[in-house]
């Protein structure tokens, strides 16, 4: 199994990257996570072009959540021959 960071890690990260305090990065991971919450909630999906969309699939016992990665992910994880671009 890969390794796995924790959201206290995550928050981090997204700090780093966006040169801002942690308490800020929490404040936007949240903010993401509740809105894509909100959105499969309201019955739709999400695509995030380079990375992949994000769906339920209802079906007549419940639903399932499905995720069609993008190009550039699937070139990371060895799935995809046909993508050029930088990893």
């Amino acid at each position: 199994m890969a390794k796995r960071i924790n959201k206290d890690e995550f928050v981090g990260q997204v700090a780093k990257r966006m040169k801002a305090s942690e308490t800020t990065a929490q404040v936007w991971v949240d903010a993401v996570l509740d809105t894509m919450y909100d959105t499969f909630r309201g019955g739709k999906g999400i695509t995030l072009p380079g990375f992949g969309g994000f769906y339920l699939d209802k079906r007549r016992d419940g639903c399932a959540f499905k995720f069609n990665p993008g190009q550039k992910l699937r070139a990371l994880l060895g799935w995809s021959s046909t993508h050029k671009g930088p990893l």
